[in-house]
C-alpha cells in the first residue's frame, strides 16, 4: 500500500501488470452477486414462467437490469485501478467501498423490486458517486480533475432516479431505474458530457492495458466458476438421478469449452492487443463490452444447466431453450466480437454454430405430442455443448502446426 501525498497517485505506464490482492478479494463478491442473479432468474422461469410466457420476459428483463448494475460497478471499479495506481490508498479505498456495495447490492438482489430496493439503489448510488468523489480529492492534474467532476455530477443526477424509484412501486422503479443506467450508459459512450464543462475523448484516455486485460479475463473466469457452483449445487441435491448426472455432466463440458474457446488464443493475448492497438482505451471499451455479452451467455448457461437439472425430462419451453441455447449463442456472437478486436478477423466457424443453435431452437420445442418424448430439457443440454466442441476442434485445426498468431487490433 503507498500513501504518499495525493498527487502521487500514478497512470498506466508506472502502474502493475497483475491485479492486487484487493481486486481479487473484490471478485469474490461477484461470485456471490451471481449466484444471486442466477436464482432469481431461476425463479422467474421455473416459477413465474410456468404462469405466462410473458411474466418470465419481463422477470428476465428486470434481472438483466440488476445485472448491468453490477456490471457498471466492477467495470468502473476495474478502469479506475487501470488508469491509476491501484496499491495507492486512495484507490484501494475505492475498491473496498466498491466491495461493500456490490455485496450489499448482491443480497439485495432476489427481492430488488419490492422490500429490498431503497438497499440495492442507496448501495448502487453510493459506490458510483463515491468513485469520482475520492479521485477528484486526490488528483491534482486538470484534465482528470474536470472528467472526475463531469462524472460526479452524472452520478449525482441519475442517483436521484435510483434512489426515486426505489421508493415507488415496481412498474415505475422499473422505468426509473432503466432511465439511470440508460443515461450513464449513454455518457459513458460521449465522454460523460455536461454542460459548461465540455466532455472527453475515450481514445486519449490513459490506461494500463495488461492489467485492464488482466480484469475482464478474470471476471470470465468469475462467470465460469459460477456456472460451475450452480449447476454442482443443483446436482448435488439429487446425485443419485441418471438423467440429472447426464445434465450435470453436459454443463462441466460446456463449462470446460467456454475456456477453452475463449483462451484459444484471443482471450490469451488481450493484454497485447490492447499494448499494441493506436489507442488502447478504444479497444479496451470495445472489449468491455463483448465481455459483457460473453459473461450473459455464460452466466444465462448456467440457469439453463439448474433448469435442465430441476425438470431433465420435461417439455421444453421457450424461455428454457433461451437460457440452454441462447445463452451459447450469446457467448458465441460475444467472442466473434472479441476474435474481431484481436486479431482484426473472425472464424466461420463462429456464425455457423451461433445458426446450428438457433436452428436447433424450433426442432427442441414440440409442436406435437410425438416429439415431446425426444425434445426435452435434457436434450438440448447435450446439444449444446455438441455444437460448442465443433467450435472448439475448428480452432484447434486453424492452430495446428502453425506459429502462434500475434495480435493485430484493428483499433
Amino acid at each position: 500500500m503507498r500513501t504518499p501525498e495525493p498527487a502521487a497517485l500514478v497512470g498506466p505506464e508506472t502502474g502493475p501488470n497483475r491485479a492486487t490482492f484487493v481486486e481479487l478479494f473484490f471478485d469474490l463478491v461477484f461470485v456471490f452477486a451471481l449466484t444471486r442473479i442466477s436464482a432469481r432468474a431461476f425463479e422467474d422461469l421455473a416459477l413465474e414462467g410456468g404462469k405466462t410466457g410473458w411474466t418470465a420476459v419481463t422477470g428476465g428483463g428486470k434481472t438483466l437490469l440488476l445485472f448491468l448494475a453490477l456490471w457498471a460497478v466492477w467495470q468502473g471499479t476495474a478502469w479506475t485501478t487501470s488508469r491509476y495506481d491501484p496499491f495507492h490508498i486512495f484507490l484501494q479505498l475505492i475498491v473496498i467501498i466498491a466491495l461493500v456495495g456490490s455485496m450489499v447490492m448482491g443480497v439485495a438482489i432476489p427481492r430488488a423490486f419490492s422490500s429490498t430496493g431503497l438497499a440495492f439503489a442507496v448501495a448502487y448510488v453510493v459506490t458510483q458517486v463515491s468513485r469520482p468523489a475520492i479521485l477528484l480529492l486526490t488528483l491534482r492534474r486538470l484534465q482528470h480533475r474536470r472528467l472526475k467532476l463531469r462524472m460526479l455530477i452524472t452520478f449525482s443526477v441519475t442517483g436521484v432516479l435510483w434512489l426515486a424509484g426505489a421508493l415507488l412501486p415496481t412498474d415505475p422503479r422499473v422505468t426509473l431505474w432503466t432511465l439511470a443506467l440508460l443515461l450513464e450508459y449513454l455518457a459513458s459512450r460521449f465522454g460523460w458530457p455536461v454542460p459548461g464543462l465540455g466532455r472527453s475523448t475515450v481514445s486519449r484516455w490513459d490506461i494500463h492495458g495488461e492489467h485492464l486485460a488482466e480484469r475482464y479475463q478474470q471476471f470470465f473466469l468469475v462467470a465460469l466458476g459460477e456456472t460451475i457452483l450452480v449447476a454442482g449445487l443443483a446436482y448435488s441435491r439429487t446425485p443419485d438421478d441418471a438423467s440429472r448426472t447426464a445434465a450435470f455432466a453436459a454443463a462441466l463440458l460446456t463449462s470446460v469449452l467456454y475456456w477453452r474457446i475463449y483462451v484459444q488464443r484471443a482471450g490469451r493475448i488481450l493484454g497485447e492487443a490492447v499494448t499494441r492497438a493506436a489507442h488502447p482505451a478504444t479497444i479496451g471499451r470495445s472489449a468491455a463490452d463483448t465481455h459483457l455479452v460473453m459473461v450473459i451467455g455464460v452466466v444465462s448457461s448456467a440457469i439453463g444447466y439448474e433448469l435442465v437439472s430441476e425438470h431433465p425430462t420435461g417439455n421444453n419451453q421457450v424461455g428454457w431453450l433461451a437460457m440452454i441455447l441462447g445463452g451459447p449463442a450469446l457467448f458465441l456472437l460475444g467472442r466473434a466480437r472479441f476474435e474481431y478486436e484481436v486479431f482484426g478477423r473472425v472464424s466461420p466457424s463462429r456464425w455457423v454454430a451461433i445458426l446450428v443453435l438457433l436452428l436447433l431452437m424450433p426442432v427442441l420445442k414440440p409442436v406435437v405430442s410425438l416429439t415431446a418424448s425426444v425434445a426435452t430439457p435434457l436434450a438440448a443440454a447435450i446439444a449444446a455443448p455438441l455444437v460448442l466442441l465443433g467450435v472448439a476442434i475448428a480452432d484447434a485445426r486453424r492452430a495446428w502446426g502453425r506459429p502462434p498468431e500475434a495480435a493485430a487490433p484493428p483499433f
